[in-house]
């Protein structure tokens, strides 16, 4: 989670729309990255919020999911936990989820929805390969976001995954 969750605050500084809210008449540009990370547990879903992820290292991002799913399942989440993220990350994969739209947690502009990884068959170079694949998606606030910049951020999540040493190299 931690290398989508770099992946995804290196995309929303490049498009701070997705990391924008309305209030009233006017659009607020968050210039912090607090990232709620969805948390299952018996009771339903809990959404904490990593504070400043984008000064956290990979380990320090799984070590606070870690200890906010631990806390998640021990029924220790208050709301200060859960208040006040800017963009929100869900995993439904780890449910075995092949494609899902998640639903905008209000008032962010976007939501990132991970999926399970399968095998599948994918054209290399004219020939048939069998590769691990992952569907991706954003649901977003239309009034604020359009869909180039949408597919936009889809498509740089998905270059940084995919060339991992971009991010960790700041190449």
């Amino acid at each position: 989670m931690s290398f989508f969750t770099k992946a995804a605050i290196t995309v929303l500084k490049e498009i701070p729309e997705i990391n924008s809210e309305i209030k009233g008449n006017s659009i607020i540009y968050k210039n912090r990255y607090d990232i709620g990370i969805a948390v299952g547990t018996e009771r339903g879903l809990y959404v904490p919020v990593i504070r400043n992820a984008d000064r956290m290292s990979f380990s320090n991002i799984e070590e606070e999911i870690l200890k906010y799913g631990k806390m998640a399942k021990d029924n220790k989440l208050s709301m200060e936990h859960m208040k006040d993220g800017t963009f929100t990350i869900s995993n439904g994969g780890v449910y075995g989820s092949m494609l899902s739209t998640p639903i905008l947690n209000t008032p962010q502009s976007g939501i990132l929805g991970l999926h399970n990884i399968v095998k599948r068959p994918w054209i290399v170079n004219d020939k048939i390969e069998i590769r691990p694949i992952m569907y991706v998606a954003l649901t977003y606030d239309h009034r604020i976001v359009d869909g180039k910049e949408a597919v936009t951020f889809l498509v740089r999540v998905k270059e940084i995954i995919e060339n991992p040493e971009q991010m960790m190299f700041d190449l």
